[in-house]
This record gives structure tokens, C-alpha cells and sequence, in this order.
């Protein structure tokens, strides 16, 4: 117990038992105490001392007597007041419940039902108190308290006793009555005779924040709010949350009108008007006029009318809202080796000054974070976060938190120390978003179910906030408050995504936008949202969590990055950075024959495909006699599996499902595909006909048989970019009930490949820092590992013969290495055959092989039809995209 609290103890001992101290306002601190003789709980405000020490006792206790007498449903009524010890106190109920002030911090905004019934019972307690000649001066929501639904006005009459008790010597103290936000323009000027109507435009702007989130002015300073309150116009009400009714919209902006005369004439007044549907007023939300500035009643600023001019003038010539600035677009290209990579994330700090965005690693296919200032040519990676899968910016943009491999870390955006917030090889964190309350929520990807979870920006324990299996990949990003996030479901058979809010505050998800792949809270009060590459804009209901309005398109073909990400990102000043153009997936290609010396041969230069979309999950194989092409195509229908017979012919389809088909491979009779679908792995006959036959049932990522059709060998746990998801499995078919983990680590292992005597297994893992190619004797994986590749290998394959194995090499030299197996495995020097062309590398070899090797020892890749690759188009910058928005979606 402090030694202020002990003496207010030993003062107020014979009256009450203080219990707690509940805590401190602008002119008093609140304890929990006992009244000992109704033996109930109350409320002791006691006043600061050194409010206290200007007011005096007796005249204090004189004129707070005049606001006991008071009763209605909706005030809380004065117990008792006094001095005791030097301390000036006054008791009220103590009510168990909460403040608005508090529900407003939890939910920004209320059903408009709520936010009326709310104000309609303050302002019958204002009219109660007003007719009986108390003007309660503090309306704002930390003095109405809610009690079982139930609005209570708090305080009523005390800002009008500490007033009159200082004798208008309030500057003594430091202190100033009222909240700025909250102020009506005669009070925040200091006029001294203030009215009823003053009471109306707190309570009007009380209710404005309730519908929209915000007070009508908002500013860094109470200085510079005061200026808006005496100088400009409140917006609209409507112009932030479009769905208030009209008769609603039109109370707010006269109970907010700058002259005390043109606004209501009582509180019951105004609640009449909030009750019906019919009223409206000529002009609402119009601010002062010159003539209402220069003439009429005058606002009194005591110092004399024509320095109030003079100062208002001046002020609204400094402070005067500027005019709109325009909406602007450029291209942002970068070097070769600071260009954004495909598949990675961008961020934007606050006032759109600064890019943060995956690029480019000294290591093959990694990233690290680069940043970007506007005022600066070249961009500057932040050293020590080579390896990163996902970023988010903190609030206040000074530090951002990175996902490392199985690490969740945070570091200085300037760049220096990196501290470690959560790790778990098992189930490694993916995607990361920072809320405006301090803590940072991450998605873990290793384990299902996928979980959300929670950790404060300065350390400590993470705590799980929410889980589902149907949780997708995409990207989390905040809702304001700290209320939530928005993410993106995708429930079986995981066709397609939809965005859904989760609410940290009341609990539980709702469906916002369907088809979307990402969603953005946007300062304008709206929601941006991305389906089939557009971006759509509707008006958005944070009390809801629903949208309120039909969407807007505003930006169309946004790149979907590896087909699951959107590349955008917006701040919260309005800029926008994007890329344009369909993602890697969606180009259009063509097969194309590659000799060991990079010669290229078309294989049918009338055929051209799209590989499936869902997910980049795209992949081919050739037939066992190298005279047909199992492929996972993307067509109107979806993403199917076809078989393409070489070199020409038409393709057929195999795969009729609604959710996506990928990823075949051929059984060694080569009459029938295997392939992932949304329930398993998946056998059916090559042409189509036929039963399926389901090998595996339960999710993975991509899966095969053993060449003697005994073994099925998958891999499973890939959600995101993160490391130490993905690891591969095995079963004999009617011997396990269940897969055998085959290489399962904390690293991630991917792209598999048997050989044809089903004897080694050749993938690719990241247990080095970079991504190699790996050889383990097979089924026995754990007898014996030996390194291939080195300088990055991805997407190995067998020769038909089982003597050499070819990878990608990071600089996109394709490899060849001779293996001997008999008595033992010998790998031999790795071998440069060619360099991959750009057009012919553009699909990810990062998980799976995009390529195979026939009969005769060529490699059939796919050749974008494009001249130009798609990692070559510049980002495109829209700055003042919120004035944009505005008009679009509130035409």
C-alpha cells in the first residue's frame, strides 16, 4: 500500500474500509472501499492534491451538494462528500461492469442499435438533469458506465463543482476540464456561461465514435484537436460507416454543429430525433460560416472578440484542411539483385515511406529482407534474416518480427540485435501479422490442427488463440484494437479460400469475403479484399465484423505469387505497392524437349497448357515408354489430370473432381496415373475409365508407388514457406496400417524420387541452412545419408537406368551425378550440363520437380509462351489510394 492510499485509509477509517485502488482520471484517483455502515461497496473518487490544494474544502463540499439531490434511472447518484486528512473526496456506487470507454477499446464500434439506445437514455438523463439546472460538462465515455446493458452517467455535476469551487483559477491546477475529443467549440474556447446544448454535442460526439470508431476530430495534440473542433467540420457520419440510417446521420451532424443555436434546443430533443425515421435537417454536418465566425453571437474567448478573430483566423490559416492530394502510379524496378522474388511477402510502413520485402539471399533459393526507403535509390538488406518465410511490421513501425527456418524473431527495422520470441521444431511458425496492441500472432504449420498463436512483441510465453484444420496459407493481417485478424479457411475439399474474421475479443470466426485470398482493414473504415486478382473495396462494420455494402473493384490483376498469395500491401497513409500481371502458375506454356547440352527441340508447338493453380501444385510425368505425358492441367473445369500423348495428339482427360487434382506419377505397367487429390493419394487407369483406387487417405502433398507396387512413399505437412513442416513417409501396401516416417526432422524435406530399383531415395532438406539434394538407402533411410549436391540443389530425378541423378544447382545449372550401387553407394563429382533458361525456370523447383527425364536421356520442361518472365515486372506504387477509395466506394 502506497503511503497516500495508507493515509486515506486512516482518514476515511471511521466511514469506510478502502479495499483497492480501481484507478486514476484527469481530476481524481477511484478506490474500491466498503461502506461500513450500509455494509455495501462504493466508489471514493478523491480529487488530486493539487486540484485539491486550489479548490479549498468548504467551498468544494458547498457546491458539489447542489448535483445530490439528483435522480434518475440513468445517473449515478452522490453518496457523500467531504474533506478528510487534507484529501477532498466524493462516494458513489460501485457498479460491476465496465465503462464505454472500455467497450468502445474491445469492439471500436457498436451495432448502430446499441450506439442509439445507449444515447437515447443518456440524453433522457442529461434532459432530467438539464431541467433541473445542472449541466454536467464531462459527457464522454469514461463517465458512462454500463451496468447489465444498462447506460449510468457518472460524475454528473462534478466538473461543474470543481469549477465553480476554483473561482476560475483552474490553470493553477494544471488540470483542464473536459476531454478534447469531446468538447463542444464554446468549451474547448473556454466561454464561461456554458449550456444545455454544450452537454448535446459531447453526447453527439460520443455517439459518433460509437458509429464509427473514431471521435469527429482527431489529432496528436489537444492542441491541435481543440483547433479542429473551433475551426473545421465534422465529417459525415455516413461517409465512415455507410449503413447509418439517415434520420440517424442527420442527429449526429446537427448535435455536432459548431453554433450552440443550430444544434438541438434540449436533450429530449435529440432523442425524439434519433427515434424518428423522418427526421432530417436542411444542412447537416455544415460547419461555420464567415458570417457565423464574424458576426452574430460570438464565441467568447475572454481575452476580447477581436483577438478571438484574430487568433482563429490565423490558426485555421496554419491548421486549414489541405486540399486533396491527387492519386498517383509509377513503376518501381529494382537491380537484378534487389528484385523482389516470387512467392515473397511486401510490407509498408506506416506513412508509405518505406518498402520491406523478400529478395534475393547470397544463398540459392532463399530470401532475405531487404528495405527500401522512397528517398532512396537502392535497397538495403537486414542482415541476419537470410532464410526468412514471412515478416510483420510492428505498430509504430520500429521493429519488425520474422519467421527463420522454426523461429519466430523480432529485430530493429534500422537493422541490429535479433532476439528469439518462439521456437518449436515441431511445429514451426508460417505466416506472422503484428496488432496494434502489442502482440504477435503467428500461424503453426507443423502439426494439425493449424493453430494461431499469440506472443507479446517484448517476449514471453506464446499462448494458442484459436485452431482449425481448415486453416489456409495465406497471409494474417490485423483488424484495429487489437480486436483480431483476418485469414483465410479453406475447409475440405479445399477448392477455394475464403477470407474469415477471428475475434480475439468476443471469440469465434465469421465468413467476410468469399473466394478471397487475402483481406486488408483499411483507416478509411473499409475493407480491402483480393478475388481472382482483383482488389474489391466495400464499406466494412468493425462492430460486425461484416461488410456493409456492395464491393468495388479498384485494382484488377494482382499477381497471385505461386498461386496462393496475393503480392500487395497497403498502409495505413493510403499508398499501395503491387504487382501486376497473373502469377507464375497461370502463364501459358509449352513442352519443350532439352538435350545434356541445353539444346531445346518444341515438343508439339500447336499445345499450349496451364498448369494446375491450387496451391502451385503443378507437376508432370512420363510414361514408363516415354510415349505419353501425365500432367496436372489447369482448364475452366478446374485443375484436373490429363494425358498428353508425345509428340502430338490431343490430351485427354482423367480426373473429373470438383477439388483440384495434381501431381501424377505412373504406376511401372504404365497403364495406370497415381495423382493427390483432396482426399488422399489417388490411383486411376491412364485413359480415364475405370474405379479409383484410394492408396493413402488424409492430406499430403505429393505421393507415388514403388516401381514393384508394394511401397506407397508421401510427403506430408507443407501449409507455407516455413521450415520443418514437410517430411516424407512410407507404407507397404496390406502389411502397415499406418505411414512409417521415412526422413522426418525439424528441417523441411521435399521433392522425392526413387530409384528405379527401388533401392535409394534421393530428396531434397534444408538441415544445412540452404536447400540440398540428399541420397538415403531406401527402405532402411536410417542406415546411411550422403550429400549430393552443393551451392543449392533442388528437384532431382533419375536417369531411366539408375546411374546418374540430375538436380538444379541455385545458379539454375541443371547437374548431373553418376551413382554406383554395387557393392555400395558411390556418388560421383557433380557435372555442369546446361544453364535453365529463365522462361524455362520460371516454375518453382523449390518442392517439386518441374521436369523429367525420358527414355533417351532428354529433360521435357515447360517453356513460358511469354518472351518476357513475369520476375522481371516492375512493382507498381499507387500513393493517395484512399482518396481513390472514397470516391469509388462512396459515390
Amino acid at each position: 500500500m502506497s503511503e497516500s492510499t495508507g493515509r486515506l485509509s486512516a482518514a476515511l477509517a471511521d466511514r469506510y474500509r478502502i479495499i483497492q485502488r480501481l484507478g486514476e482520471g484527469g481530476m481524481a484517483t477511484v478506490y474500491l472501499a466498503e461502506d461500513l455502515k450500509h455494509k455495501r461497496q462504493v466508489a471514493v473518487k478523491v480529487l488530486k492534491p493539487e486540484l485539491a490544494a486550489v479548490l479549498g474544502a468548504e467551498r468544494f463540499v458547498q457546491e458539489i451538494t447542489t448535483t445530490a439531490s439528483l435522480q434518475h434511472p440513468h445517473i449515478l447518484p452522490l453518496f457523500d462528500s467531504g474533506e478528510a486528512d487534507s484529501f477532498l473526496y466524493y462516494v458513489m456506487p460501485y457498479i460491476e461492469g465496465e465503462t464505454l470507454r472500455d467497450k468502445l477499446n474491445r469492439e471500436t464500434q457498436l451495432g448502430i442499435d446499441e450506439a442509439v439506445k445507449i444515447t437515447t437514455e443518456v440524453a433522457d438523463a442529461l434532459d432530467y438533469a438539464h431541467r433541473h439546472g445542472v449541466i454536467h460538462r464531462d459527457i464522454k465515455p469514461e463517465n458512462i458506465l454500463l451496468h447489465d446493458g444498462r447506460p449510468m452517467v457518472a460524475d454528473f455535476g462534478i466538473a461543474l463543482a470543481v469549477s465553480a469551487a476554483a473561482g476560475g483559477r483552474m490553470t493553477e491546477t494544471g488540470l483542464s476540464l473536459g476531454t478534447p475529443h469531446y468538447m463542444s467549440p464554446e468549451q474547448a474556447t473556454a466561454e464561461k456561461d456554458l449550456t444545455n446544448r454544450s452537454d448535446i454535442y459531447s453526447l453527439g460526439a460520443v455517439l459518433y465514435e460509437m458509429l464509427t470508431g473514431e471521435p469527429p476530430h482527431m489529432g496528436t495534440s489537444a492542441q491541435q484537436i481543440v483547433m479542429k473542433i473551433v475551426t473545421e467540420d465534422v465529417p459525415p457520419v455516413t461517409r465512415l460507416r455507410k449503413a447509418v440510417p439517415p434520420h440517424v446521420a442527420a442527429a449526429v451532424a446537427k448535435a455536432v454543429e459548431k453554433l450552440p443555436a443550430d444544434r438541438f434546443e434540449s436533450a429530449k430533443a435529440f432523442l425524439d430525433a434519433l427515434a424518428d425515421p423522418h427526421f432530417t435537417v436542411a444542412s447537416p454536418g455544415i460547419g461555420p460560416t464567415p458570417a457565423a465566425l464574424g458576426g452574430g453571437r460570438r464565441l467568447t474567448f475572454g481575452l476580447g472578440a477581436a483577438l478571438v478573430v484574430m487568433t482563429v483566423v490565423a490558426m485555421w490559416a496554419l491548421l486549414r484542411p489541405a486540399p486533396p492530394l491527387p492519386v498517383i502510379r509509377y513503376a518501381m524496378a529494382f537491380p537484378s539483385d534487389q528484385t523482389p522474388v516470387v512467392g515473397g511477402f511486401a510490407l509498408l510502413t506506416s506513412d508509405g515511406a518505406r518498402l520491406v520485402y523478400a529478395g534475393p539471399s547470397a544463398q540459392p533459393d532463399r530470401w532475405q529482407i531487404w528495405v527500401k526507403a522512397r528517398d532512396r535509390l537502392a535497397a538495403t538488406p537486414l542482415l541476419g534474416t537470410d532464410g526468412v518465410s514471412s515478416a510483420a511490421l510492428s505498430p509504430d513501425d520500429a521493429s519488425i518480427a520474422f519467421v527463420q527456418g522454426n523461429t519466430l524473431l523480432k529485430m530493429p527495422l534500422a537493422g541490429g540485435a535479433i532476439v528469439a520470441l518462439a521456437e518449436d521444431a515441431s511445429n514451426a511458425p508460417g505466416s506472422v501479422t503484428w496488432l496494434d496492441d502489442g502482440t504477435i500472432l503467428y500461424v503453426t504449420v507443423g502439426i494439425r490442427p493449424f493453430q494461431i498463436a499469440g506472443v507479446a512483441g517484448d517476449g514471453g510465453p506464446p499462448k494458442m488463440e484459436w485452431s482449425s484444420d481448415s486453416l489456409a496459407p495465406g497471409s494474417l493481417t490485423p483488424l484495429p484494437n487489437g480486436r483480431g485478424v483476418l485469414l483465410q479457411l479453406c475447409p475440405a475439399p479445399c477448392n477455394r479460400s475464403d477470407v474469415y474474421a477471428l475475434d480475439l475479443k468476443r471469440g469465434g470466426v465469421s465468413k467476410v469475403a468469399d473466394g478471397a485470398r487475402a483481406a486488408y482493414y483499411l483507416k478509411t473504415g473499409d475493407l480491402a479484399f483480393i478475388a481472382n486478382g482483383t482488389v474489391l473495396v466495400a464499406p466494412f462494420d468493425l462492430a460486425s465484423l461484416q461488410l456493409r455494402g456492395a464491393p468495388v473493384a479498384m485494382i484488377d490483376s494482382v499477381s497471385l505469387e505461386g498461386g496462393t498469395t496475393p503480392y500487395f500491401a497497403v498502409s495505413a497513409s493510403g499508398t499501395v505497392v503491387t504487382r501486376r500481371g497473373r502469377d507464375l502458375v497461370a502463364q501459358a506454356y509449352r513442352l519443350v524437349w532439352v538435350d545434356r547440352t541445353g539444346r531445346e527441340t518444341m515438343v508439339d508447338s500447336s499445345w499450349t497448357f496451364r498448369v494446375t493453380q491450387f496451391a502451385g501444385n503443378y507437376g508432370w510425368a512420363l510414361s514408363p515408354d516415354g510415349t505419353r505425358l501425365a500432367i496436372g492441367l489447369n482448364t475452366p473445369e478446374g485443375d484436373d489430370i490429363w494425358v498428353k500423348p508425345l509428340p502430338r495428339g490431343p490430351a485427354s482427360r482423367v480426373t473429373f473432381g470438383a477439388s483440384s487434382e495434381n501431381r501424377p506419377r505412373w504406376a511401372a505397367d504404365g497403364r495406370s496415373v497415381t495423382f493427390v487429390a483432396a482426399d488422399g493419394l489417388v490411383m486411376r487407369r491412364a485413359d480415364g475409365t475405370g474405379m479409383d483406387s484410394l492408396l493413402y487417405r488424409g492430406p499430403l502433398d505429393e505421393g507415388f508407388l514403388s516401381h514393384d507396387g508394394r511401397w506407397v512413399i508421401l510427403r506430408r505437412g507443407a501449409t507455407s514457406a516455413a521450415s520443418g513442416g514437410r517430411d516424407i513417409y512410407g507404407f507397404r501396401l496390406g502389411a502397415d496400417s499406418t505411414p512409417l516416417p521415412l526422413v522426418a526432422t525439424p528441417y523441411d524435406e521435399m521433392a522425392m524420387a526413387l530409384s528405379p530399383d527401388d533401392r535409394w531415395l534421393a530428396y531434397q532438406s534444408d538441415e544445412t541452412g540452404q536447400v540440398e539434394v540428399y541420397i538415403r538407402p531406401f527402405p532402411n533411410t536410417g542406415d546411411r545419408k550422403v550429400q549430393v549436391s552443393s551451392g543449392g540443389g533442388t528437384g532431382p530425378v533419375w536417369a531411366r537406368d539408375g546411374h546418374e541423378l540430375y538436380y538444379r544447382r541455385g545458379d539454375l545449372m541443371m547437374m548431373a551425378v553418376h551413382v554406383t550401387t554395387d557393392p555400395v553407394l558411390q556418388v560421383g563429382d557433380p557435372e555442369e550440363l546446361f544453364r535453365i533458361p529463365d522462361n524455362v525456370a520460371l516454375l518453382d523447383a523449390r518442392f517439386y520437380a518441374p521436369w523429367d527425364v525420358g527414355p533417351d536421356g532428354r529433360f521435357i520442361m515447360a517453356r513460358s509462351v511469354s518472351d518476357r518472365p513475369p520476375t522481371e515486372s516492375p512493382l507498381v506504387v499507387v500513393e493517395n489510394w484512399f482518396a481513390e477509395v472514397k470516391a469509388s466506394v462512396y459515390r
